[in-house]
């Protein structure tokens, strides 16, 4: 590969080295999932960024300014971001579900001069958020807030058509201004803990984890897979994965509703694919909803736990070469596999390879599960400041509960407290406010706020937030990963949370899943309780979901240190306007967000054992 000087060279070289190669499979809008995809190859993708950055170039923006891009995931946002790059602007992703007053917060720091965004409704709340900032729009350039849906006044064949008169020379100039120590995207934390930061990641850090974690995953990522990208592009993670799979020539495809993934995935057949947990938590508990409804349940727990042992063997395997599953195994898996594993395949496309799960940690048992199944999860670690990947798990040496050694050009120690310090050629530059750096950095590593220990072969594992760490009033400190993980196995539960800071003992929030409750009730014949409608923040009183709840609760405490353990809980519904203030797009709990609107629940746990903290 030639030298690379800017993240835009990744696209250069691939279009040079293979332009007729199918890069993208684009859905025409609103078309049904399993209608043909449009086939893009590179050169064509090619000068669409090209168009669309001669128009961002025509449209005054210099080399430095900033471009926002606020849109579901989909195909016109790697044209929008690349486009964006060519022109030697700075890119900033933000989510298109974050409110007015959270985009007024972001704006304000960023003072974008021009910006895409997925619909009408996406540039009306931009519009309003960036008159509450007192960002006044230039009379010499108007309409700078643009729109990828083509039914739009403002959509972005206008801008395009602003750009032809801007020659390929001028382009070729504006492209190739940005170094590798220039700044090439600003990307705000989702906000769990208060006001978004911005996290400044320079051309090198994108362009060193495109090619380090590339030769890393060289048996994933390559000219014949596929995948299917559903998780936000604002996220970095989706962003990285994107530029590698563009450098690498993996063909990309893109669902705005990750509702519509199951069925995509029978229809793309994608060989890798990147998830959170609680996607594989749903695959899992589909599959042990329908052998409830077959009546097959005996079986099919035989099948989870033979798939589980499977998992437990190859991991082992690993290891010792030289290991031989038992006979029993090998017959109860090839069993299963028939009647279970292959069709739970074929639901996946029949052609997953791989699957690597991110932002949040994955049960062991369960990456155990679907390796058994013949689905590898390799688990992985990184954050907006560490421009996504630090660590990953290795085809061939996967170890589940483990996040992987840290990725070339990378590496990770464990300070005295226990949290994890990452550096290396993915750690930003640092956050825009620098009163945001003063204590991110300690002796040149940046601090995670996560804290895990190294294994004796340099693998992470991960056991929780430093700040979510609980110190009773008796003085114990606990962190509540453990406890609440276990209770979000269930599959009514979405999230969990184990409240006890200053208390005398701990109590626990079980937010309900919405979705997976109305159905659970639908299955039994019942209606779903009233209060699951309602808005706001209600109590579940519900006996029949109560008593389904407290089997998780209980097998939480069972499997907990007696310190660990909850005395008392509640099940609380969360309206689904409501549900964005306490959950990142990426599916993360807000959790200091959550705990303040739910005082009044948490205070009636405490008065109802006789207790007051």
């Amino acid at each position: 590969m030639e030298v690379i000087s800017n993240v835009t060279d990744l696209l250069v070289q691939r279009g040079n080295d293979a332009p007729n190669h199918i890069a993208f499979e684009r859905r025409e809008r609103e078309a049904p999932l399993d209608e043909p995809w449009t086939q893009v190859t590179t050169r064509e993708f090619m000068n669409e960024v090209m168009a669309l950055a001669k128009g961002i170039i025509a449209s005054g923006i210099d080399a430095g300014d900033t471009v926002v891009i606020m849109a579901p995931t989909q195909y016109l946002w790697a044209v929008a971001d690349q486009a964006a790059l060519f022109a030697g602007a700075v890119v900033v992703p933000v989510y298109d579900t974050a409110t007015v007053q959270q985009l007024s917060v972001i704006v304000a720091d960023a003072q974008p001069k021009l910006a895409f965004v997925g619909a009408e409704t996406h540039r009306e709340r931009l519009t309003r958020a960036m008159t509450a900032a007192g960002l006044e729009q230039d009379p010499s350039a108007p309409n700078q807030v643009w729109v990828m849906d083509d039914r739009s006044e403002h959509s972005l064949q206008g801008l395009i058509e602003r750009g032809t008169d801007i020659s390929d020379l001028e382009l070729q100039g504006r492209r190739e201004h940005a170094t590798l120590d220039d700044v090439a995207t600003i990307v705000y934390t989702s906000g769990t803990t208060g006001d978004p930061k911005g996290a400044v990641i320079t051309h090198r850090n994108l362009v060193g984890q495109v090619m380090n974690t590339a030769a890393a995953y060289s048996e994933v990522v390559k000219e014949t897979g596929n995948t299917i990208l559903f998780l936000p592009l604002t996220h970095v993670l989706g962003r990285a994965l994107q530029l590698i799979c563009i450098a690498n020539g993996m063909r990309i495809a893109h669902l705005s509703d990750p509702k519509e993934v199951v069925q995509a995935l029978a229809i793309l057949k994608p060989t890798f694919l990147v998830v959170v947990p609680r996607v594989l938590e749903k695959i899992e508990g589909a599959a042990a909803a329908a052998a409830r409804e077959k009546r097959v349940q005996p079986l099919w727990r035989a099948a989870h736990r033979a798939a589980v042992a499977w998992g437990e063997f190859l991991e082992a395997a690993d290891r010792d070469h030289t290991l031989r599953p038992p006979l029993s195994l090998r017959l109860r898996r090839a069993a299963f596999d028939r009647i279970f594993y292959q069709r739970l395949r074929a639901v996946m496309g029949g052609r997953i390879e791989y699957l690597l799960s991110g932002a949040a940690t994955l049960r062991p048992e369960l990456a155990r599960f679907f390796r058994g199944i013949g689905v590898p999860v390799i688990e992985g670690y990184g954050l907006t400041e560490t421009t996504a990947p630090l660590t990953g798990g290795r085809p061939g040496s996967l170890v589940a509960g483990s996040v992987g050694p840290p990725l070339p050009g990378n590496s990770v120690r464990i300070a005295e407290n226990g949290e994890v310090l990452a550096q290396g050629v993915g750690v930003f530059a640092g956050y825009r406010n620098p009163a945001h750096n003063a204590d991110a950095f300690v002796d040149g590593y940046f601090r995670t706020g996560d804290l895990g220990w190294l294994s004796t072969d340099g693998s992470l594992t991960l056991v929780g937030r430093l700040k979510h760490v609980i110190v009773t009033s008796t003085g114990r400190t606990i962190s509540p990963e453990h406890w609440e993980q276990a209770v979000e196995t269930h599959p009514l539960v979405a999230h969990a949370v184990l409240v006890g800071t200053d208390r005398p003992f701990l109590t626990g929030l079980l937010v309900v899943d919405a979705e997976a409750v109305t159905e659970w009730f639908r299955d039994r014949g019942d209606a779903p309780p009233a209060a699951l409608q309602q808005a706001g923040i209600t109590i579940c009183r519900d006996g029949r979901l109560t008593e389904q709840l407290s089997a998780a609760v209980d097998a939480a405490n069972a499997g907990s240190q007696p310190s660990e353990r909850v005395s008392t809980w509640a099940a609380i519904f969360v309206g689904e306007n409501q549900l964005a203030e306490f959950v990142t797009p990426t599916m993360k709990l807000k959790r200091q967000a959550l705990l303040q609107q739910t005082g009044e629940v948490i205070e009636e746990l405490y008065a109802s054992q006789g207790h007051r903290g």
